[in-house]
């Protein structure tokens, strides 16, 4: 299977620069953690790797060849699963995914099989049949992430997968995504949950403020900062203050007055 690349990735929006100069290589077979502080340019970077976003300058490509030369392609090898789930809410789970499968040209058999698996598994056959829109965030995230899966993608993007998601399905969505990199899949997970990127990945991309300033395995990178976790090497990487001691600040002016 292709690397997916991005080579001095940017995106302007009114003049000001999201996301500046990134860089990112995705192998078959590895996960690719990628963190960064709310607004740091995660999710527009994840949109421009999928093809949803155009760059403002920079290049996307797969298998050595732009993606946007053939980007109907492209996306029969990905599958994207974005932070907020935008679905039909007038359609049920099973409709919805029946839509996605056929939009897919899976055949109608192996559709069928494919489904019953994905809501079976994730606890969702009893609200197969119920509207989307009586479906809890959780529930919508698994009927996105079922979607996302359906045609067995060689890439995977992963942004913020686990909102809304119970304790359980979080922890098998870590099993889940070290398996489909053990089946050769090229995967990028962007979260804010440092735990789970430690679990899960190979290598980790740090963004500051659109700006690329680790990229790494996690073991090196604790090694050159000389911290023995993750938390560490992010707090150093991006927190520019003690957030002890900001939490200390926030409770004295809830305080106030009292």
């Amino acid at each position: 299977m292709p690397d997916l690349r991005a080579t001095r990735l940017s995106k302007h929006f009114s003049g000001v620069r999201v996301v500046n100069d990134v860089n990112v290589t995705i192998r078959p077979g590895e996960v690719v953690g990628y963190l960064g502080p709310n607004g740091s340019g995660k999710t527009t970077t994840a949109r421009m790797l999928a093809g949803l976003l155009e760059p403002s300058s920079g290049i996307v490509e797969y298998g050595g060849r732009d993606i946007r030369d053939g980007l109907v392609a492209f996306r029969r090898e990905l599958g994207y699963i974005p932070e907020e789930p935008y679905l039909y809410p007038f359609l049920s789970g099973t409709e919805y995914l029946y839509l996605i499968g056929r939009l897919r040209e899976i055949p109608e058999a192996l559709l069928t099989t494919k489904i019953e698996g994905f809501l079976n598994l994730f606890g969702l056959g009893p609200a197969a049949d119920q509207s989307i829109a009586s479906y809890s965030k959780g529930m919508r995230q698994k009927i996105v992430i079922s979607a996302a899966l359906l045609h067995d993608p060689s890439v995977v993007l992963f942004d913020e997968p686990e909102t809304g998601l119970d304790v359980t399905t979080t922890l098998m969505l870590r099993h889940l995504v070290r398996t489909l990199a053990g089946r050769g899949k090229a995967i990028l997970y962007s979260s804010h949950i440092l735990e789970v990127v430690e679990r899960v990945c190979d290598k980790v991309i740090v963004l500051h403020k659109g700006k690329v300033v680790a990229d790494d395995s996690i073991a090196r990178l604790r090694t050159l900062l000389s911290r023995n976790s993750l938390e560490g090497v992010f707090s150093e990487l991006v927190i520019r203050e003690d957030p002890e001691q900001l939490a200390r600040d926030l409770a004295d002016v809830s305080a106030l007055g009292t």
